[in-house]
């Protein structure tokens, strides 16, 4: 039988720090479970949240450097209809990040697939966000039969790896890392991932900062981004994706912009491209309530 537990990373005292309820109810319904995988001889504490019932599987992979509570607003508007589950990628949010292992977009996949072999198990729409969404590409060109379907979220991809990636020697990696981890750094990227800069509150900054304690947190973002992190993929390598893609893109994404919208939905086959009105970078932050009905939607085409 498998068991999982409660999150003990999270403190319970910064949780009262929280303020939305949406925000609240997400972080204390936060579950582990040890994965095993071919990567480490000890299982990996992994991260997960999971509600709602009915429908194919709906799986939520977040940001860089960000963790569940990136979907704290639109988890629950899809677990209303469907069995909706999201994870903390391996080397980020309150997933654990073992020694020895190395956080590269191929061990990323391999912890992705085990965490779906272990509690899906079965055919799943693929939901991801920025990175994120450049992680479920490569997972949907790596497990066609898995992903059903594919919903990018103003998606990373068309872009190489990170600028911070220049940085990563010592001593620069080290400075790198903590000048992300600066309260005011993280403060100005949160503002302009919004179009509705009052959206960017102290509730949304503690959430992207909770799991910057964890330990090795620093250890695996400089050991991601020293991997190159997701590169450009080719026109051509998209095209190979066969499972139906909804493109959803915020009018203005002042992160990645909006010409690349307009790419994946060249490039990808059987894609259909929504913009999501009076929006930056985060429609699942800024606009749940329409972004969920248009995944919702999808979902239920034949």
């Amino acid at each position: 039988m498998i068991q999982s537990e409660s999150l003990s990373g999270i403190e319970i005292a910064r949780i009262r720090q929280l303020t939305e309820s949406t925000s609240i109810t997400l972080a204390e319904s936060i579950k582990q479970i040890a994965i095993a995988t071919p990567l480490s001889s000890q299982p990996i504490l992994t991260t997960y949240v999971q509600s709602g019932t009915g429908g194919t599987p709906l799986l939520l992979i977040h940001g860089f450097d960000s963790s569940v509570l990136e979907y704290r607003r639109l988890f629950p508007l899809l677990a209303e209809k469907h069995q909706t589950w999201a994870v903390d990628l391996l080397g980020f949010g309150f997933t654990n990040r073992p020694a020895g292992i190395r956080f590269s977009t191929a061990e990323i996949k391999t912890h992705l697939y085990h965490f779906w072999k272990t509690l899906i198990d079965q055919p799943i729409i693929l939901v991801g966000a920025s990175m994120g969404g450049a992680a479920a590409i490569d997972f949907t060109l790596t497990y066609p039969d898995i992903v059903k379907k594919l919903v990018l979220i103003d998606s990373a991809g068309l872009i190489g790896s990170s600028p911070l990636a220049k940085y990563m020697f010592p001593p620069l990696d080290y400075l790198a890392a903590q000048f992300l981890r600066h309260p005011k750094v993280r403060q100005s990227i949160s503002r302009a991932a919004y179009k509705n800069k009052s959206l960017a509150t102290i509730d949304a900054q503690l959430c992207t900062a909770l799991h910057l304690e964890c330990p090795n947190w620093q250890q695996a973002l400089i050991s991601f981004t020293k991997s190159g992190g997701y590169t450009a993929f080719r026109f051509k390598k998209l095209g190979e994706i066969q499972s139906p893609t909804l493109i959803l893109w915020g009018d203005s994404d002042r992160i990645l912009g909006t010409k690349d919208a307009q790419r994946f939905n060249r490039a990808i086959p059987k894609s259909n491209l929504i913009w999501i009105q009076d929006c930056g970078h985060i429609p699942h932050l800024e606009q749940p309530q329409v972004t969920a009905q248009h995944i919702l939607e999808f979902s239920s085409q034949i």
